[in-house]
């Protein structure tokens, strides 16, 4: 019952903090709706030109390698400090063979796609 009333406690903690900012954000927020409120910006400057931008595909290569590193490293850091706990077993050391081939199968695909390059520019 301990835990129930554990998590019952942080889901009203977290209704009471959002009705809180709800309230305080009626009490802040200006009301008198003006045609400069109306008007979109970019990040505080007005906007110049058409809302059509071409970005880099090259961005979405860096996230990808990005991703496959750090979910490396999110998971291999802990499981290589409990490395040595008997009651891990065999399938923990499955798991992980299973989790670094699908890493190294992210790999060699950015390998074939070139991405591993240092020329890349």
């Amino acid at each position: 019952m301990e835990g129930y009333a554990a998590a019952a406690g942080v889901v009203l903690a977290g209704v009471l903090l959002v009705t809180a900012a709800m309230m305080a954000r009626r009490l802040i927020a200006p009301r008198a709706v003006t045609p400069a409120g109306r008007t979109t910006y970019e990040s505080g400057v007005d906007p110049v030109g058409t809302g059509w931008a071409q970005s880099q595909i090259r961005y979405v290569a860096f996230a990808f390698l990005y991703v496959v590193f750090a979910v490396d490293a999110v998971y291999l850091f802990p499981w290589a400090l409990v490395i040595r706990d008997p009651q891990l077993g065999a399938a923990s050391l499955v798991e992980v063979v299973v989790f670094v081939g699908v890493i190294i199968v992210g790999l060699l695909h950015a390998a074939r796609r070139g991405l591993l390059r240092w020329d890349l520019a």
